[in-house]
């Protein structure tokens, strides 16, 4: 089994988009797209960067006086670089608002009892998200199923071990110049951009265990 090379601390770089920032038009604007992949997204990365090299700074010197801080940043925006890369791969010119994979289906169908019942409740939850954050589908290794979970911010109310499938980005800079405050408006179109080929290449890599979260260009099948 090959397994990625360590990404060395203060060494993250910004995944560059795997489509035309015109790409995702109309369901998100291009001006949209450039400014929350070039401009937000580089921001978590340069911060994570900066927070590993001081924590590196900190064992040297062997100085923890900032270590609460230190760590809330380290979560804060090693989550943002992280759900961000996803997000980008699970969205697609051609993902048409079909349906799921088969394995995709298959899950979806034995816990949530439909495509629609589960659809509805990702809708939901995403839409009614406190404040900033995102909605995911996830896979929870330990009760071996899918699971709909929320996050305010980028790493509060998470579950231990699960591993990001499906992710949508509900904090306003993600909707707001093609949505204004419509949020569930937003949600309900971002449907029609589903990449449910990388979906499903994400589910069967997670349930054998071996995904990266990230690995660049999204495949156009399963």
């Amino acid at each position: 089994m090959a397994y990625k090379q360590m990404v060395p601390a203060g060494a993250h770089r910004l995944p560059p988009l795997p489509y035309p920032y015109s790409a995702l038009e109309p369901v998100i604007g291009s001006l949209s797209l450039r400014v929350h992949h070039d401009v937000l997204h580089k921001n978590y990365v340069d911060a994570l960067n900066k927070t590993e090299l001081s924590l590196v700074k900190a064992r040297r010197q062997n100085d923890f006086e900032n270590i609460q801080q230190l760590e809330r940043e380290l979560a804060y925006n090693g989550s943002g670089d992280i759900l961000h890369s996803i997000y980008w791969t699970i969205m697609s010119p051609l993902g048409t608002g079909g349906q799921p994979g088969p394995l995709t289906m298959q899950y979806i169908n034995s816990y949530f009892g439909s495509f629609e019942a589960f659809k509805d409740q990702f809708t939901q939850a995403a839409a009614k998200v406190m404040a900033s954050g995102w909605a995911l589908m996830v896979w929870q290794p330990m009760w071996n199923r899918l699971e709909i979970l929320t996050a305010e911010k980028h790493q509060d109310l998470t579950q231990w071990g699960v591993i990001p499938i499906l992710v949508v980005d509900v904090w306003e800079h993600a909707y707001y110049l093609n949505y204004l405050y419509k949020r569930k408006e937003y949600v309900e179109n971002w449907w029609n951009i589903v990449n449910w080929f990388e979906v499903e290449r994400r589910l069967k890599l997670a349930i054998a265990g071996r995904l990266p979260l990230f690995t660049g260009m999204a495949p156009m099948n399963c």
